[in-house]
């Protein structure tokens, strides 16, 4: 079977495509070329497989550096592993893509007082949704990623969402808004195994990538100044504004809502006699709301672009659990659809920091039922 395999250029997806093609899959490694060469001074060599399948280029300012994800050290990477293994490896330039799809979402969210998951809307509304596409242009009908995940067909013919065998590096939460078709051509070679597994088998094949290490940052913001990246990209966004408590008695001022997202403690500019948190952002009017810790604790929330995925959008009250963060404990809950692709979820115990802009994922067990955006 032809098998196109989503290539960072990490030890996940250099594992996954070498098992493939141990299998005996006929394997077309693609990696996703998101930045402009010049971020870092060097593009990929002559000969290095890159097809400029767009050629809009990104309008990335010339002091923005880029992290440890996907860099052109990574595409390189990716194509040492495709040598040694022994399969053809190619380079899709995705940059205009990147800043429309994930880079600018993050900015909008940032500005109008949500905080962002940019790795969720990369993987589903551009790695997916992309490379499908490029795949069945290269004759193959499905795509394999380094994902800690876990597909399977039901007996009816529907497609589940599992977890991952290792629960320290499951990222289904990130998948939630996978489709049924994008499921059923969905491949994840090492949602079976460890990750130290992982890392045993890249040394039995001789990867260089064996001891790389993982990308403990959002991409595109390396140094973790989320502000200063939003401020560059809308200057506007960066007007004062009142930090009030829980009565409107103003605290204090700041200097843009998009330095804060809701659970923040660090950074406030107000002193008082008891910590104090982020329990609300108010875009319009630029008011940061603060107050004690046990204010943060609510028991609901509502989501909207819900996507049900191992059932259809209940009308009366479903019991799951819940996670509303990636490194969430998944705590119990009931879920009921709502119109307009939205659903109202009641978690048994009031739950800290339900923040607006993130993700939060439905599970029966390790089965994900569905997901969406926190509103």
């Amino acid at each position: 079977m032809r098998i196109v395999v989503a290539m960072s250029g990490g030890v996940d997806s250099s594992v996954a495509a070498a098992l493939l093609a141990e299998q005996g899959h006929d394997v077309i490694g693609l990696s996703m070329q998101l930045y402009p060469s010049t971020a870092s001074g060097q593009g990929p060599s002559a000969g290095s497989g890159q097809v400029p399948t767009d050629g809009a280029q990104a309008s990335a300012t010339s002091d923005e550096r880029f992290g440890s994800c996907c860099t052109l050290d990574d595409l390189h990477d990716a194509r040492r592993v495709a040598s040694v293994i022994g399969f053809p490896h190619y380079i899709v330039n995705f940059e205009r893509q990147f800043q429309e799809t994930v880079v600018s979402n993050f900015v909008r969210e940032y500005a109008s007082g949500r905080t962002p998951l940019p790795c969720a809307h990369c993987n589903s509304d551009l790695k997916f949704s992309t490379l499908l596409d490029r795949a069945r242009g290269l004759g193959a009908e499905h795509v394999a990623t380094g994902h800690y995940a876990r597909v399977e067909q039901r007996a009816d013919g529907t497609w589940l969402l599992r977890r991952s065998s290792d629960e320290d590096k499951d990222q289904s939460y990130f998948l939630f808004s996978l489709t049924q078709d994008q499921l059923a051509r969905a491949v994840f070679p090492v949602g079976t195994l460890t990750k130290p597994r992982v890392r045993e088998e890249a040394r039995r094949l001789g990867l260089r990538v064996a001891d790389k290490p993982d990308s403990q940052e959002i991409c595109f913001v390396p140094d973790g100044d989320y502000a200063a990246f939003v401020a560059r990209r809308q200057p506007d966004v960066a007007h004062s504004g009142t930090i009030v408590d829980e009565q409107g008695q103003q605290l204090g001022t700041h200097g843009g809502i998009h330095r804060f997202t809701v659970g923040q403690r660090k950074g406030l500019g107000v002193s008082a006699s008891i910590p104090l948190y982020v329990l609300r952002i108010d875009a319009e009017t630029s008011t940061i709301t603060v107050g004690p810790r046990q204010a943060l604790e609510h028991s609901m929330l509502t989501a909207s672009a819900v996507n049900w995925i191992a059932l259809e959008p209940p009308a009366e009250w479903v019991s799951v659990t819940a996670q509303i963060r990636h490194r969430h404990r998944p705590a119990a809950a009931r879920v009921r659809s709502l119109p307009g692709q939205r659903a109202e979820l009641v978690f048994d115990v009031p739950q800290p920091a339900i923040t607006p802009g993130q993700a939060v994922v439905f599970y029966d067990d390790d089965v994900v039922v569905g997901g969406g955006w926190i509103d």
